[in-house]
């Protein structure tokens, strides 16, 4: 099983989010935890690691197979995440 780490701006992008928006990211993280590539899961281009939905908001971040971690480096809303 994976464990979960925030980067600094992930911790409070998610501080900025409210309960119902959180849902779904912490759902996703859970899934994370026991698969780091579930089905969905996009490697991204011209940037370091992967992108998965949690409905409307995206988690971007990396893995660490070696070390069974995943370092969540972004999180927010569809439209705003790749800016």
């Amino acid at each position: 099983m994976y464990s979960v780490t925030l980067s600094p701006l992930a911790v409070r992008q998610l501080d900025m989010l409210n309960e119902n928006q959180m849902k779904p990211i912490i759902r996703a993280f859970e899934v994370l935890k026991v698969n780091p590539r579930p089905s969905g899961v996009k490697k991204l281009k011209g940037r370091p690691g992967y992108r998965v939905r949690a409905g409307n908001y995206r988690i971007i971040y990396q893995i660490f197979d070696s070390e069974l971690r995943i370092n969540v480096l972004a999180l927010g809303d569809r439209k705003d995440i790749y800016r």
